[in-house]
């Protein structure tokens, strides 16, 4: 009987540790994957807001110290620290989500901690209407012009390539231009990533460590970093949102430039470039010609528009 106890008491223990370790299992899996998705400055933030509201707590408690009964004091000391500690939690935590290694360190040296921060890439610098947007007023804060971006620049400038050249030389030009703005801040960065070969991923790791957003026309740059958690700003999708709207039924007078793709179509543009397909219009290319909207059609390359001439109406 009594090893029959012992053999029960011993599997009964270890079928207590198996539950409570795999319950410890369970716990610590979920815990670091919801770490994984808080950034260390959001956990420094909070941790330093916690103990401020705790230190606060403490200090708005010492003058009644010998005015609160014992009978109340647990009580009261429990309800101000567990509110004080929570709204320093609460505001850490927001404050805290840019804050990153390289932050701090310029926290340290003394340099000014900057917020809505924006790198900019090569393709915008060299589109140039990056430059028309700021000076509008329609983007400010703190644009960084990492010294990689500025060495690609200086490559495609001196291409012996005529085309590439210009290019390079115009993005210089842009980037000139920009510099000039007293709206924002332009600050060239001397971060690099030796280790990281190709452009466009070493943008991607320095937005990430600046927690900033990179501005592009790249439809694979702007991919590739909205996978990896960066906030892209594309200036293409701007566009294309801005562009004026047009309702199926609308009358419009274009000229027709050319043939279409398929039997007897016309094509035609709208001021901002976007493509008309006209139906039955081949004989009308070269003239001015009212339209009735058929159709519209929106792509990931933009807006395509259907149409037929108003006089089949």
């Amino acid at each position: 009987m009594t090893a029959g106890y012992l053999y029960g008491l011993k599997y009964g223990y270890v079928t207590y540790g198996a539950i409570t370790g795999f319950s410890f299992g369970v716990i610590t899996i979920f815990v670091e994957s919801r770490l994984k998705k808080i950034s260390f400055g959001s956990v420094l933030g909070g941790l330093f807001g916690l103990g401020t509201g705790l230190v606060f707590a403490n200090l708005f408690l010492l003058p009644f110290r010998y005015v609160i009964t014992d009978e109340t004091k647990v009580l009261v000391y429990f309800v101000l620290n567990a509110a004080f500690g929570y709204g320093g939690l609460f505001v850490g935590l927001h404050r805290g989500r840019n804050l990153t290694v390289s932050a701090i360190m310029r926290l340290f040296k003394g340099q000014e901690l900057e917020e809505d921060i924006k790198v900019l890439d090569t393709s915008v610098i060299i589109d140039g209407r990056i430059a028309d947007i700021i000076e509008a007023g329609f983007l400010e804060g703190a644009f960084i012009i990492p010294q990689f971006i500025l060495q690609e620049l200086q490559y495609i400038a001196d291409s012996p390539d005529p085309l590439r050249r210009t290019k390079g030389r115009r993005g210089l030009d842009i980037l000139h231009r920009i510099q000039k703005m007293s709206n924002i801040k332009v600050k060239i960065v001397e971060e690099d990533f030796p280790k990281i070969k190709e452009v466009d991923a070493k943008l991607i790791a320095l937005a990430r460590l600046l927690s900033a957003k990179i501005i592009t026309n790249d439809f694979n740059l702007n991919k590739v970093a909205q996978l990896q958690g960066v906030a892209v700003l594309n200036i293409n999708e701007l566009a294309n949102v801005l562009k004026p709207v047009v309702l199926p039924g609308e009358s419009l007078n274009l000229f027709i430039v050319k043939e279409g793709k398929e039997y007897n179509q016309g094509v035609a543009y709208l001021d901002d470039g976007t493509m008309v397909v006209i139906e039955n219009a081949r004989r009308l290319i070269g003239k001015n010609v009212e339209v009735v909207v058929a159709s519209v059609l929106q792509t990931t390359a933009g807006r395509m528009i259907f149409a037929k001439p108003k006089e089949e109406e």
